[in-house]
């Protein structure tokens, strides 16, 4: 049924093989024909594929078989996103996009379609944070015992190994401090545990998209269990090259800890200490893959902290 070329955009054929190598590229070109599957299977018309779309993911712009709008997702199974369509189906549209449909197993969703060039990247900051911060909110859902998703302790003890792996690296010897700083951040917060709810796992101004039943939508879910502090991370870190060049970066970034911690009542030294282990391990990650320029920027901003 497909009336497109089900092609990778560039920056996803770019990304995925840089992270995932030939793990990745044999997944790149198994999409096409897996995109032409589920428009079979779910009775579907595609109308193209966005582009640039996501990181690791295909997005085809498509129309059910009433003429209704939609998008169809194919993205990367990992162990970050395993569990989308689990958060989105217990989210049923509260402050996150709806799931229509869904084949979990391939990573493949039907999704209700938002607009999809416009984020909350496009308002001004003051007003970004506060919407990002009111649909936040929404997310923030307590979880029963038999909930199906990892946690954020079990999660990042994983990115602890990895980290102080990378830590030996002869690259890393100048960043064993504060990569040393980040895991005791890390070890302190979860001996003195905060309440546990949903969280979205990768939350930031470029996940939240604008929708026609709603303003806001998050989108993109990487979903954990946990301190609501940790969701938080993202959002301080956010716009990061504009507070870099802003005066005074340190103390900006030290005001933008404060006032998330006060909009959203979370403790401060939480926000700033969870913030402080996801940047380094992001900017650890960075040099791995051949990001040195984004790695500095995350560590110094780790630095601020």
């Amino acid at each position: 049924m497909a009336s497109v070329r089900l092609e990778p955009p560039e920056r996803l054929v770019r990304t995925v093989g840089a992270w995932a190598g030939d793990t990745g590229r044999a997944w790149l070109a198994s999409l096409p024909g897996r995109a032409a599957e589920y428009l079979e299977r779910w009775e579907l018309r595609a109308e193209r594929v966005f582009d640039p779309g996501g990181q690791i993911s295909m997005i085809v712009l498509v129309r059910q078989s009433d003429g209704s709008p939609a998008v169809l997702k194919l993205g990367m199974v990992t162990m970050e996103t395993r569990h989308e369509h689990a958060a989105l189906s217990h989210w049923d549209g509260r402050g996150a996009v709806r799931l229509l449909r869904a084949g979990p197993e391939e990573g493949v969703l039907l999704l209700e379609r938002l607009h999809g060039d416009v984020s909350l990247r496009s308002l001004p900051e003051p007003k970004a944070m506060l919407e990002a911060t009111a649909t936040l909110q929404r997310l923030w859902v307590p979880m029963s015992a038999e909930h199906p998703f990892g946690t954020v302790a079990e999660y990042t003890a994983e990115l602890v190994e990895t980290l102080r792996s990378r830590r030996e690296q002869p690259w890393a010897a100048d960043l064993r401090p504060l990569i040393d700083d980040a895991i005791g951040t890390r070890e302190r917060l979860l001996a003195a545990p905060a309440e546990d709810v949903l969280l979205h796992g990768d939350y930031h101004h470029g996940n939240v998209l604008a929708g026609d039943r709603t303003p806001w939508l998050a989108i993109d879910p990487k979903p954990l269990v946990g301190d609501r502090a940790y969701d938080l991370a993202w959002l301080v870190r956010d716009r990061l090259e504009t507070l870099a060049a802003s005066p005074g970066p340190q103390s900006a970034a030290r005001r933008r800890v404060a006032k998330l911690s006060d909009a959203l009542d979370v403790d401060q030294e939480r926000l700033r200490g969870w913030t402080l282990f996801r940047t380094v391990e992001a900017g650890v990650w960075s040099f791995t893959v051949g990001d040195r320029e984004g790695g500095e920027l995350l560590l110094e901003f780790a630095g601020w902290l």
